[in-house]
């Protein structure tokens, strides 16, 4: 029987690395479209030989989006970008390219597509990120209307960059910033995993799925547990978002901004699974708890043990 060949954008990335893993065990050939196909070329060993293919493919530039959809019949697209640089900037990302996802792939007569949104997605939110998630899901099903949205909450896993992030401060900060949010995390896994239930499932397609964790935490909460992990003592000091509007100012100039202005507005928002909607269990999925895997690997924060050397 022929093989079934999936195109995933964004393939490289924390979330991807782990989707085509999933896809690859499900038997798919993936062909993993990045702007720079060297820098994925450590996915071809996730499958057979010859199974994970790099090719190159950018988004916004529907030539290239059209070639990578060639003979396919899926795809999903995990692109998106936290802040903005240059022309890499939310309506670009989020809203034209997923466009142009969705246009060359109901062109190409592509049977499925996964538009990796974000919870949070609202026409309404205080941050652009946001506001442009919402119109990348609107642009999407109006080009694919049987698309399947994933809104995940905060991604964790061993390459994360929020758990790491918040880790690494630790080590060197004596006070660590929390701010009055509420977070449900989900385990990277967890997310391949509803990549590949949707696929197995033709009764998903349309549909939108809210993917959280077990636990709803609060920013303090998160914080706590990160120090017990790392075994660390740190001052956890309120910030309001206003004062942290004023330092993400100056951050945001960095050349990869630790926060930005429109990152300080999306916390100003709860980014937990909304009621009554589709979640992981819907999908067959029993959601795994932080506790269970981040010791694995936040460890490597927690304070070295020297051994003085023997005397005799």
């Amino acid at each position: 029987m022929e093989r079934r060949i999936v195109t995933v954008f964004g393939g490289s990335g924390f979330i991807g690395r782990y989707v085509v893993r999933r896809l690859a065990a499900d038997d798919w050939i993936v062909r993993v479209a990045v702007r720079d196909p060297e820098s994925a070329a450590f996915l071809k060993v996730a499958g057979d030989p010859g199974q994970v293919v790099p090719l190159a493919a950018d988004i916004a530039d529907e030539t290239s989006v059209a070639r990578a959809m060639d003979g396919v019949g899926a795809v999903v697209n995990l692109v998106g970008i936290l802040y903005e640089r240059g022309r890499r900037t939310f309506r670009r990302m989020h809203v034209e390219g997923a466009a142009n996802v969705a246009r060359a792939a109901h062109a190409a007569g592509v049977e499925r597509l996964i538009q990796m949104s974000a919870i949070g997605a609202d026409a309404d939110s205080p941050a652009e990120y946001g506001r442009t998630k919402a119109a990348g899901e609107k642009a999407v099903a109006e080009a694919f209307p049987g698309a399947t949205v994933l809104r995940p909450s905060v991604v964790f896993g061993p390459e994360d960059d929020f758990l790491n992030r918040f880790a690494k401060m630790a080590r060197v900060m004596p006070v660590l910033p929390v701010f009055p949010t509420r977070f449900q995390p989900v385990w990277v896994g967890d997310v391949a995993e509803a990549v590949s239930r949707v696929f197995a499932d033709i009764t998903t397609a349309g549909k939108t799925y809210e993917l959280g964790g077990p636990q709803v935490v609060t920013f303090r909460e998160l914080m706590q547990l990160i120090l017990r992990e790392i075994a660390r003592e740190r001052l956890l000091l309120p910030l309001p978002l206003g004062v942290a509007k004023v330092q993400a100012w100056f951050l945001e100039k960095l050349p990869v901004p630790p926060l930005t202005r429109d990152q300080v507005d999306l916390l100003g928002t709860y980014n937990v699974v909304a009621p009554g909607a589709l979640t992981l269990h819907d999908l067959g999925i029993q959601p795994m708890a932080m506790e269970a895997v981040i010791s694995s690997y936040l460890d490597r924060y927690r304070p070295q043990v020297k051994h003085r050397p023997r005397s005799d």
